[in-house]
């Protein structure tokens, strides 16, 4: 397992050591848990990597460090890999943040090596596609929503919120994984694995207003005003930007078809579950 010290990889060791095996796990900094043998190394220093035989290798960090590292870090034993990217791939290859657009072609970019050295090396691979990952508590996607929910009281949005999302917890996509690696079905595909709810942007963050036990305070920001806005208060939230505002009206939506088809894809609904987790 690589990335055993990310949220899905977390959820995906935890699931393997439920089952009763025992994982192998590559962090970079010294760990210990039980049911686990974890390794010290970095991906990006492949050669210095000892890695131990398995049939299966998940991965959960960026895809084009796997795919330039699987040359020397592959044993024969391996027969399957599963890596993880982004429907952001398919929405935001064009975004107009310089640095998205830089990442996203890497993952791109990344996909295409991966199934090349696989194809190489007579290792199958599948390829998964998350929507907006959440972790109660631990993502910055839905649980940085709710902080500032939980500091301010209120959420603006630009304009009605309209578009539609499919948020999808870390706990089903390391079920989801781990089923894909067992399925014939799934070698040498890409899929798209959204959540089990296609909701609104606006509905998403009422949602969350709910899960915290607070009145939904959902202000609608006309676009010109949400432009000021944020740039008044960028210093105050450096990790926000316009576009995100621009992209609630948006649908980025995915049809889970295939994914449900061959390795039988069931994420739950979006209820989050904050329980003093922030």
């Amino acid at each position: 397992m690589i990335g055993a010290s990310g949220i899905v990889g977390g959820y995906i060791v935890e699931q393997l050591v439920r089952s009763g095996q025992r994982p192998q796990a590559l962090s970079r900094q010294p760990r210990q848990s039980a049911g686990v043998d974890w390794l010290q190394g970095d991906l990006a220093v492949p050669a210095a990597l000892q890695v131990p035989a398995v049939k299966t290798l998940y991965c959960t960090v960026e895809i084009g460090l796997l795919a330039k590292a699987l040359p020397q870090i592959a044993t024969p034993s391996l027969k399957r890999v599963v890596a993880f990217t982004s429907t952001s791939i398919v929405t935001k290859i064009n975004s107009e943040i310089p640095s998205e657009r830089e990442l996203l072609q890497r993952l791109a970019d990344g996909e295409c090596r991966l199934g090349a050295v696989c194809e190489k090396l007579g290792i199958e691979w599948t390829i998964l596609r998350p929507t907006v990952i959440y972790a109660e508590g631990r993502d910055g996607n839905v649980s940085r929503l709710a902080r500032l929910i939980k500091r301010f009281g209120f959420l603006p949005l630009m304009g009605s919120g309209a578009g539609l999302r499919q948020p999808v917890h870390a706990e089903d996509l390391a079920i989801g994984a781990i089923a894909a690696a067992g399925s014939s079905a799934a070698m040498n595909r890409i899929y798209a694995v959204p959540g089990g709810e296609i909701l609104s942007y606006r509905e998403m963050v009422g949602r969350i207003f709910d899960a915290l036990g607070k009145a939904r305070r959902i202000v609608s920001v006309p676009p010109l005003l949400w432009k000021i806005a944020f740039t008044l208060a960028k210093p105050l939230l450096p990790h926000t930007n316009v576009a995100m505002g621009n992209r609630m009206a948006k649908d980025m939506t995915f049809d889970a078809s295939a994914a449900i088809r061959d390795f039988r894809w069931r994420p739950r609904g979006f209820q989050p579950r904050f329980d003093g987790k922030l």
